[in-house]
Protein backbone atom coordinates (compact mmCIF):
# COMPACT_ATOMS: atom_id res chain seq x y z
CA UNK A 1 0.00 0.00 0.00
CA UNK A 2 1.16 3.53 -0.66
CA UNK A 3 1.20 6.69 1.46
CA UNK A 4 -1.45 8.13 -0.85
CA UNK A 5 -3.77 5.14 -0.37
CA UNK A 6 -3.52 5.37 3.41
CA UNK A 7 -3.99 9.15 3.31
CA UNK A 8 -7.11 8.77 1.17
CA UNK A 9 -8.62 6.20 3.54
CA UNK A 10 -7.89 8.36 6.60
CA UNK A 11 -9.16 11.46 4.79
CA UNK A 12 -12.40 9.75 3.76
CA UNK A 13 -12.97 8.37 7.25
CA UNK A 14 -12.35 11.67 9.02
CA UNK A 15 -14.37 13.69 6.50
CA UNK A 16 -17.32 11.35 7.02
CA UNK A 17 -16.92 11.01 10.80
CA UNK A 18 -16.39 14.74 11.47
CA UNK A 19 -18.56 16.02 8.60
CA UNK A 20 -15.71 17.99 7.05
CA UNK A 21 -14.53 18.86 3.58
CA UNK A 22 -11.90 16.20 2.77
CA UNK A 23 -9.73 18.90 1.18
CA UNK A 24 -9.11 20.29 4.70
CA UNK A 25 -7.29 17.09 5.66
CA UNK A 26 -3.61 16.93 4.74
CA UNK A 27 -0.69 14.95 6.18
CA UNK A 28 0.18 17.84 8.50
CA UNK A 29 -3.38 18.14 9.83
CA UNK A 30 -3.51 17.72 13.62
CA UNK A 31 -6.43 15.64 14.82
CA UNK A 32 -7.35 17.63 17.92
CA UNK A 33 -6.16 21.14 17.12
CA UNK A 34 -7.14 21.36 13.44
CA UNK A 35 -10.13 19.03 13.29
CA UNK A 36 -11.44 19.27 16.85
CA UNK A 37 -11.50 15.47 16.97
CA UNK A 38 -12.22 14.03 20.39
CA UNK A 39 -11.09 10.73 21.87
CA UNK A 40 -14.11 8.89 20.46
CA UNK A 41 -13.37 10.19 16.95
CA UNK A 42 -9.78 8.99 17.28
CA UNK A 43 -10.93 5.63 18.63
CA UNK A 44 -13.14 5.09 15.57
CA UNK A 45 -10.20 5.99 13.32
CA UNK A 46 -8.04 3.42 15.11
CA UNK A 47 -10.81 0.83 14.62
CA UNK A 48 -11.00 1.73 10.93
CA UNK A 49 -7.24 1.26 10.54
CA UNK A 50 -7.52 -2.12 12.24
CA UNK A 51 -10.49 -3.20 10.10
CA UNK A 52 -9.01 -1.96 6.82
CA UNK A 53 -5.32 -2.73 7.23
CA UNK A 54 -5.17 -5.17 10.14
CA UNK A 55 -3.08 -2.65 12.08
CA UNK A 56 -3.31 -3.20 15.82
CA UNK A 57 -2.75 0.03 17.74
CA UNK A 58 -2.53 0.05 21.52
CA UNK A 59 -4.07 2.90 23.51
CA UNK A 60 -0.54 4.12 24.29
CA UNK A 61 0.43 4.11 20.60
CA UNK A 62 -2.83 5.77 19.58
CA UNK A 63 -2.20 8.58 22.06
CA UNK A 64 1.02 9.38 20.17
CA UNK A 65 -0.77 9.77 16.84
CA UNK A 66 -1.19 13.53 16.78
CA UNK A 67 -1.27 14.19 13.03
CA UNK A 68 -2.59 12.48 9.93
CA UNK A 69 1.02 11.90 8.87
CA UNK A 70 1.85 10.11 12.13
CA UNK A 71 -1.09 7.76 11.51
CA UNK A 72 0.07 7.13 7.93
CA UNK A 73 3.61 6.42 9.16
CA UNK A 74 2.30 4.01 11.77
CA UNK A 75 0.23 2.08 9.22
CA UNK A 76 3.10 1.89 6.74
CA UNK A 77 5.68 0.84 9.33
CA UNK A 78 3.32 -1.84 10.62
CA UNK A 79 2.66 -3.03 7.07
CA UNK A 80 6.39 -3.23 6.31
CA UNK A 81 7.01 -5.22 9.48
CA UNK A 82 4.62 -8.00 8.42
Amino acid sequence: MTREQVLEMIRAHLADELELDPARITPSTRFREDLAADSLDLYTLVQELDDTYGVKISDEQAAKLLTVESAIDFVLSHDAAH
